[in-house]
């Protein structure tokens, strides 16, 4: 095997705010960095997209705002670009795969018609239950992970009402949800979805470490703001959460792993059998 021979593209939707986010997904990365190389495309700020061709795997990263705005500009693009994906797969043997995270999962869940998107009453920040569906209990993405599992959430939006004859129209399938809670009436949150063999998405950020996440605490005013959102009683508890390895810790070393393990072993075998 010859190096470099997997390209990432990732599809930066961070608006230009300074975030952690991307800095775990290439640390995620490198750890593949024998076969793959990657390159970053802003956008929202310079609307920026690859050359479909060049690129095998797609990780379009979360971000700040709304989902259901754009400029008219770079989002207009981005689902065209998602559209031109959609048409490569359907039309080529050596497929390309996509991972979704969070405002991108929100937008594609939204585009293929699958759900609504609508705002929270409050936002939810912080570790965050997470439990599979019968569909999830099988799903390789998730493979590795209890059910349920635990996942970094940070969100003002949420998917939710799904158009079910849709999913069952387009093959898509719901693959884990919001924890219950028993003492709201709000309807639980889609929290991955399986859009297609090879594009899936996640509403939270499988990506995050707990590492970086602390790091964002000892800002101040992050951390007052999210002990007065919370509570001191259930921040105390999320910091226990983010120390526990089987939670976020063990969610960032099997999820997006998962993604690009069976990405790279379904190019590498394709194209090995168009080679011969």
């Amino acid at each position: 095997m010859s190096n470099k021979i997997v390209k990432i593209a990732l599809l930066d939707m961070y608006n230009g705010v300074p975030n952690q986010g991307m800095r775990c997904i290439i640390d995620i990365i490198s750890r593949f960095n024998s076969v793959v190389s990657f390159e970053i495309f802003e956008v929202r700020v310079k609307c920026e997209l690859p050359e479909i061709k060049k690129f095998d795997i797609y990780i379009s990263t979360g971000g700040p705002g709304n989902p259901l705005l754009g400029d008219g500009e770079w989002d207009k693009k981005y689902y065209e670009f998602i559209d031109s994906l959609s048409k490569w797969n359907a039309e080529n043997s050596v497929k390309k795969h996509v991972l979704f995270i969070c405002h991108s999962f929100q937008m594609a869940c939204l585009h293929f018609g699958l759900a609504t998107v609508t705002k929270r009453n409050d936002t939810s920040f912080g570790v965050m239950t997470i439990h599979k569906t019968k569909e999830g209990l099988t799903d390789p993405l998730l493979e590795g992970l209890a059910d349920p599992f635990y996942g970094i959430d940070s969100r003002d939006y949420q998917v939710v009402q799904p158009k079910l004859s849709v999913f069952a129209k387009k093959g898509a399938k719901i693959i884990s949800l919001e924890k219950i809670r028993d003492n709201v009436q709000y309807e639980r949150a889609i929290m991955a979805v399986r859009f297609t063999d090879y594009f899936v998405g996640t509403q939270f950020h499988p990506e995050a470490d707990p590492i970086s996440f602390v790091s964002h605490l000892r800002n101040k005013e992050a951390k007052e703001k999210i002990k007065n959102m919370k509570g001191k009683k259930k921040f105390r508890n999320m910091l226990e959460d983010l120390m526990d390895d089987d939670k976020i810790y063990r969610t960032n070393e099997t999820l997006i792993p998962n993604f690009l393990k069976m990405a790279i072993n379904d190019l590498m075998k394709t194209k090995k059998m168009l080679s011969n």
